[in-house]
C-alpha cells in the first residue's frame, strides 16, 4: 500500500496538465532526433507512482540469474512490458495526457497511439545498453514514432542515463541490427568514424527525453549500488499503418501488440488506445 501525504487529485492533475514546449525545442527534436525537457513530472508524482512501478517491476520479474552468467542484453536491463494492463494506478500514469501531448507536438501529428510501454530496471552492476535503432523491432509503416524515457529518480552518470547520437534518425544506421554486442561493435565505430555529436549528460529529478524509433541511443553501465529505476511509454501517430514484419522480432511484435490488426490496417487494436488526439 502506497503511503502519501499527497493528495491523488493533485497528480491525477499534473499528469493531464499541459507542458508548454518552446519553438525551439520542438525544432531541437526534429532536427536532432532527440530531446531532453526539464521539470516535466514533479517529484511527488515520480515518487508516488515510481513505487507502484517498482513494486510490480520486482513482482513479475523472471530475470533472476547472477549478473555474471547473462548475456550483454539480460545485464543491460530488466524489462517488463504493459504494466498498465496489471494495475490501474499504473495505467493513469501511461495514460498521461500530458506526457502524450508532448509527444504529438513534437511528432507534428495529429494524435498518437499507445504502441506499448516497459520498465527498464538497470541492476547495480548491470551492463551498458549497448547502441541501436528501437523501430528495428516494430512492424510500423512510418517514422513517426517516439518513446518517453522517464527516470523515476534523479540518473548522475554512475547510473547509465540515456545518451543520443544526432541526428541519427536521418541516416540509414542501425536499421537492419538487433541490440547486442554485434550492433555495439558496429555502431559505436560508425558513430566515432562519421564523427555524430553525442548527448551523454545526466538526468536531473523531473528530466525526461524524447527520442524517435530510429534515432540511435545507448547507456553505460549502472556502477552505483541502486537500481536505475526508468519507465517508458512508447507513441505513434494514431493514424500509424501496420506493415508487412521484416525481422523475427516485428513478427514477434506483432503477436503481442497488433494481433487483431492486419498488414496495411490501422494499428487501431484494443491495446493501442489513442492517448491524446488535437483539436487542431
Amino acid at each position: 500500500m502506497i503511503q502519501t501525504t499527497v493528495d491523488k487529485k493533485e497528480l491525477l492533475e499534473e499528469l493531464n496538465s499541459d507542458y508548454k514546449l518552446s519553438k525551439e525545442q520542438i525544432e531541437f527534436f526534429r532536427e536532432n532526433g532527440f530531446v531532453k525537457l526539464k521539470q516535466v513530472l514533479s517529484k511527488e508524482v515520480l515518487d508516488y507512482y515510481g513505487e507502484i512501478i517498482t513494486e510490480h517491476v520486482f513482482k513479475y520479474n523472471r530475470n533472476t540469474a547472477p549478473m555474471e552468467k547473462r548475456n550483454t542484453y539480460d545485464k543491460a536491463f530488466l524489462q517488463i512490458f504493459n504494466l498498465w494492463y496489471k494495475n490501474d494506478e499504473i495505467k493513469e500514469f501511461v495514460f498521461s495526457k500530458r506526457l502524450a501531448k508532448i509527444a504529438t507536438e513534437l511528432l507534428g501529428v495529429k494524435g498518437v497511439r499507445l504502441y506499448h510501454d516497459q520498465a527498464l530496471y538497470k541492476e547495480p552492476g548491470g551492463g551498458i545498453t549497448p547502441w541501436h535503432t528501437d523501430q528495428y523491432y516494430w512492424p510500423l509503416e512510418s517514422p513517426e514514432t517516439v518513446t518517453v524515457w522517464i527516470p523515476l529518480q534523479e540518473t548522475p552518470m554512475q547510473m547509465g542515463p540515456l545518451a543520443f547520437a544526432h541526428k541519427s534518425h536521418l541516416v540509414d544506421l542501425g536499421r537492419t541490427i538487433e541490440i547486442g554486442d554485434e550492433s555495439e561493435k558496429i555502431l559505436a565505430e560508425t558513430i566515432k568514424k562519421q564523427n555524430f555529436e553525442y548527448t551523454n549528460t545526466p538526468f536531473d529529478l523531473g528530466e525526461v527525453s524524447y527520442h524517435r524509433g530510429w534515432t540511435l541511443h545507448n547507456a553505460g553501465p549502472n556502477v552505483s549500488d541502486k537500481p536505475r529505476k526508468v519507465m517508458t511509454i512508447i507513441y505513434m501517430d494514431k493514424d500509424m499503418r501496420m506493415k508487412m514484419p521484416e525481422n523475427r522480432h516485428q513478427l514477434e511484435d506483432w503477436e503481442k501488440w497488433l494481433s487483431l490488426v492486419k498488414v496495411g490496417e490501422v494499428c487501431a487494436g484494443p491495446t493501442n488506445p489513442i492517448l491524446y488526439e488535437s483539436n487542431n
